[in-house]
């Protein structure tokens, strides 16, 4: 759901051209959060999973062209996590972060969409979510709820998504975002964060035919979750699968790629079904560089690379056949200024000028400076028109 590791809930606004449009983006997100805490018993009440009509025209389509392949005229850029803990106006925004604690992330909306089918999910203090009672058996799998039921469950996300839209007013694209199968099931299997995932490995080892029906019963949750988050006010989706450097090739390729491809795939013939229009899709799956090549035939518009992966490399490797995202290690945003503003622009050089959107790595840490947030989104911007020039 998340900015994406990211804003409310499922959602990440693109990042504005400028400054100051960054900051007023910021500060609507956490306006959003603070008036959907507050209307949060209503939503409950009243959300139904329906999308509203007569959204505001959006005024910067950049992120959504360069998602299709489209020149333009700068690179576009959003950050993971970019409503997050970093932010000061978000940290004093304390009477909703027991809510807005589960929906600030792609790991904590896993946890949100699993609450969703059944799964007790407890919040610990510096470790965050936990499943007192994580699947053991294949037996304890009657113990989900049926998929269909998931977005019914989780309809004030829908809700939050709206009104978050609505209040953009807009200014950027709204993207939203869930975690992938394969990384659903850790959550469910380890009963939190793993080093690594040794027991839901054993699942696939051991009980493979169980691994692939609970596949199944995620892959099926997400796809009307995904679909409605779309209905809703979403311009483009992310699916993360954040665990994917604990599988190796064979492993991904088994248990891993064939859901994220049913995924698109079944996402893009729903939205047909519904009449709503077609939205980029994008797949970030962290350490799994192994796969960029099947990652770039998998039926999504981008790709997302993590800072472990070459631009060049990748590149060469995928041709022009979708649009890369990334990939700045996020640990880079602790140097000066001026050392972001170089780094950006050998990040930019490599990756070329179209076909692009700039990110980072993975997400922004809480003890991240906004003010370098910031010179990293100038910098991407400033030296991409650069390029265009030459």
């Amino acid at each position: 759901m998340p900015v994406s590791d990211h804003v409310t809930f499922n959602m990440a606004p693109t990042l504005a051209p400028s400054r100051k449009g960054w900051s007023l983006i910021s500060q609507t997100l956490v306006d959003v959060t603070v008036e959907t805490a507050r209307s949060y018993p209503r939503l409950i009440m009243e959300a139904n999973g329906s999308g509203s009509q007569g959204f505001p025209e959006l005024k910067n389509d950049t992120f959504l062209r360069a998602a299709w392949g489209e020149d333009t005229d700068y690179t576009p850029v959003w950050c993971m996590r970019q409503a997050g803990r970093y932010l000061p106006e978000f940290r004093e925004t304390r009477a909703a972060q027991d809510f807005f604690s589960t929906c600030r992330s792609p790991e904590a909306c896993c946890e949100l969409t699993l609450q969703a089918l059944g799964m007790e999910v407890t919040m610990v203090p510096g470790k965050g979510p936990s499943f007192p009672e994580p699947l053991r058996e294949e037996r304890d799998l009657e113990r989900l709820r049926d998929p269909a039921t998931v977005t019914s469950e989780l309809s004030y996300v829908f809700q939050a998504i709206t009104l978050t839209r609505q209040q953009l007013a807009g200014r950027v694209p709204l993207i939203g975002f869930a975690g992938a199968p394969w990384t659903l099931m850790t959550y469910m299997i380890e009963g939190g964060g793993s080093s690594t995932m040794a027991q839901a490995k054993r699942w696939l080892y051991q009980k493979p035919q169980a691994s692939h029906q609970l596949l199944r019963i995620l892959t099926d949750a997400l796809v009307p979750y995904l679909v409605g988050q779309v209905a809703a006010g979403a311009q483009a989706l992310q699916l993360f699968e954040s665990h994917a450097g604990h599988l190796g090739p064979q492993l991904f390729s088994k248990f891993a790629l064939p859901y994220i491809r049913d995924v698109a795939k079944q996402v893009k013939a729903r939205l047909q079904e519904a009449g709503l229009a077609p939205v980029p899709m994008i797949i970030f799956a962290k350490d799994g560089h192994f796969a960029l090549e099947e990652l770039a035939h998998a039926g999504y518009e981008v790709v997302g690379l993590d800072w472990t992966v070459a631009p060049k490399k990748a590149r060469e490797r995928v041709g022009k056949t979708v649009t890369l995202q990334g990939n700045l290690d996020p640990c880079a945003l602790y140097a000066s200024k001026e050392e972001i503003g170089r780094l950006v622009q050998q990040m930019l050089d490599d990756f070329g000028p179209q076909r692009y959107i700039a990110n980072l790595g993975h997400g922004l840490y809480p003890d991240m400076d906004p003010e370098h947030v910031g010179a990293f989104v100038d910098a991407v911007h400033r030296h991409s028109r650069l390029l265009r020039q030459n």
